[in-house]
């Protein structure tokens, strides 16, 4: 089907300078000196890379090219796009940050391979600060959560999952191809067909990976991300391989999960340069921390009772003993128990279920539960006294538990 331009119909009510002029029909004996001149004087990345790597390199552009030319838009164009600007004001991104970086954060490296525009180096510096400042909040306010747990949290919080919701509420929308006649306001990605990637594990990092190794929290804690899975490698029919979860992926495809995640990445990395430490970490707060998560439904006990003794055991308590608090409808089809859990005369924790067993692993669940979310009043974090302010408040030292129960 042939694309429309769009350009054509209201260029007449554009400023000069703004107005892409209508390319010309050449005939096949020009058509050869054409490609060569496009090569030698415009964006195409099939050039030398002495060409792309000046200075004026992207300030060269020939806005007179055809665009369907161009693997991505032309930065020039990101000053006349009105998605951007409505972007820029919707997400209350500092004034620092320009147009035609928000624009470079939008190009995918799936879209245009070039790393002086697409997002694959701001996305590498934004993975690293959001996980620096989900994993200091977590550790500090939360400091005896289980490891395991502690994954979940900061999966759900910057995960790949949570950054594609977050584009959505957003409100970007995702380009149907790229091109340089796309709207720099959309998310351009080449799009991974899922029968074109087989998900396979890669290198691990691990001395005893070609053996059945054991796969604990201590290794995941070293040698995998920092969501505690696995790095796993997507390889194409054709043979080119490229780094899923990864920034950094040079492959012929992405998925929108992915793209989704990459562009909000390399928008924290593109805050964090132009407008600082403190407007990233602000950023952060407003459109991370103020999500709500309830970390209790991410715990899952198996031997609650036991892993009560054992806590009980190490901290210096009595044993804990379930005592029946109340009951009704013993004798029906649907009898209620609640049962509380006791060490000595303190009440740990109560649950209530169907049957006596079920209420008193609720109960020691949920004394589980009181322990593990224990969170100190006023905690800080170590990024609240950064910078070497003196507004800035005196650094008190976090509280640093002794560390789950081991079973």
């Amino acid at each position: 089907m042939k694309r429309l331009r769009l350009d054509r119909w209201g260029a007449q009510f554009l400023p000069p300078q703004y107005q892409v002029p209508r390319p010309r029909v050449l005939c096949p004996y020009q058509q050869a000196s054409h490609d060569h001149r496009i090569q030698h004087s415009t964006r195409f990345y099939r050039s030398t890379p002495a060409i792309r790597d000046t200075p004026d390199y992207e300030d060269s552009i020939d806005l007179a090219t055809p665009l369907e030319q161009l693997p991505s838009p032309p930065p020039k164009l990101a000053s006349s796009s009105a998605k951007l600007a409505a972007l820029h004001a919707r997400l209350s991104l500092p004034s620092k940050l320009p147009l035609h970086t928000l624009a470079r954060c939008l190009v995918d490296a799936s879209a245009d391979p070039s790393p002086d525009f697409n997002n694959s180096s701001l996305a590498i510096l934004g993975s690293e600060i959001l996980g620096y400042h989900t994993s200091e909040y977590l550790l500090c306010h939360y400091p005896r959560l289980p490891m395991t747990v502690l994954f979940a949290a900061q999966y759900a919080y910057v995960g790949p999952k949570a950054l594609r919701s977050m584009t959505l509420e957003w409100g970007v929308e995702v380009a149907a191809e790229p091109g340089g006649e796309v709207d720099p306001g959309l998310l351009q990605l080449k799009r991974l067909r899922p029968e074109e990637a087989v998900i396979q594990a890669g290198e691990t990092g691990r001395p005893n990976q070609q053996w059945a190794y054991r796969r604990g929290t201590s290794s995941r804690i070293v040698y995998d991300d920092q969501f505690g899975d696995l790095k796993k490698d997507a390889t194409t029919a054709s043979g080119n391989a490229m780094v899923v979860g990864s920034s950094t992926a040079q492959g012929p495809g992405a998925t929108d999960e992915e793209a989704s995640k990459n562009f909000v990445r390399a928008l924290v990395g593109a805050v964090y340069l132009h407008a600082g430490r403190a407007a990233a970490k602000r950023f952060f707060e407003q459109h991370f921390l103020s999500r709500q998560l309830e970390l209790s439904k991410l715990f899952d006990f198996k031997h609650a009772p036991r892993d009560l003794s054992r806590l009980c055991a190490r901290e210096g308590f009595e044993s804990p003993v379930a005592r029946l608090i109340s009951e009704t409808g013993r004798l029906s089809r649907h009898p209620v128990f609640v049962v509380g859990v006791y060490s000595g005369n303190d009440k740990l924790g109560e649950g209530a279920g169907a049957s006596l067993d079920e209420a008193r692993i609720r109960a020691a669940a949920a004394a589980l539960k009181g322990w593990y979310l224990y969170s100190p009043i006023d905690a800080m974090v170590p990024s609240d006294v950064e910078g070497g302010d003196k507004e800035k408040k005196k650094w008190e030292p976090a509280m640093i538990d002794i560390g789950e129960i081991i079973t």
